[in-house]
């Protein structure tokens, strides 16, 4: 079964919504002081922020799916420069979120693969995000030729303090 991403309109912003909000209490709630990751939320899934993004050229939002089901979102700043890696040759994974009845299943992989090719659609040279340090997908990462580049820090209000260390991944296409 193979996944393709379908790009996130005005009419599909409520489903963008529910399933970023879903995958991310699913995956992320040990991160949170009280399993509240509310600072997190409603930066990021508010029907105004959205809508926003929408409007940003800069910013890509697909949901992930297979046949006609939605497993996941991905959020991508197409242009976002890191340390020597200018912003027109570099790309950001920001979000990449897969419903937890969808993981374990190698659509993540074809979520990445997927990316790389958009990125390379585009020019870049270099695909870039954050990940915890601590968990399993640090690991995945690494397999799928991602590299460590350098620390950096979760810094919401409310994230745990022993929670907030992260890394910066690169991918050289």
């Amino acid at each position: 079964m193979n996944i393709y991403f379908e790009p996130v309109s005005l009419s599909t912003i409520e489903t963008y919504i529910e399933i970023g909000k879903r995958s991310y209490y699913e995956h992320y709630l040990h991160l949170w002081k009280n399993d509240d990751p509310h600072a997190y939320i409603n930066r990021s899934f508010t029907i105004p922020i959205v809508e926003k993004e929408l409007s940003d050229s800069n910013v890509a939002l697909f949901l992930v799916k297979t046949e006609d089901i939605v497993i996941g979102i991905v959020k991508l700043i197409v242009d976002c420069e890191l340390d020597e890696f200018p912003s027109k040759t570099s790309l950001l994974a920001e979000k990449i979120y897969l419903l937890n009845a969808h993981s374990g299943k190698g659509f993540g992989k074809m979520v990445l693969s997927n990316i790389d090719v958009y990125a390379h659609k585009l020019g870049k040279k270099v695909v870039w995000l954050d990940t915890m340090q601590k968990g399993g997908p640090i690991n995945f990462y690494l397999k799928n030729g991602f590299r460590i580049k350098k620390e950096s820090k979760l810094s919401l209000s409310g994230a745990i303090p022993s929670k907030q260390a992260m890394w910066v991944l690169i991918k050289e296409l």
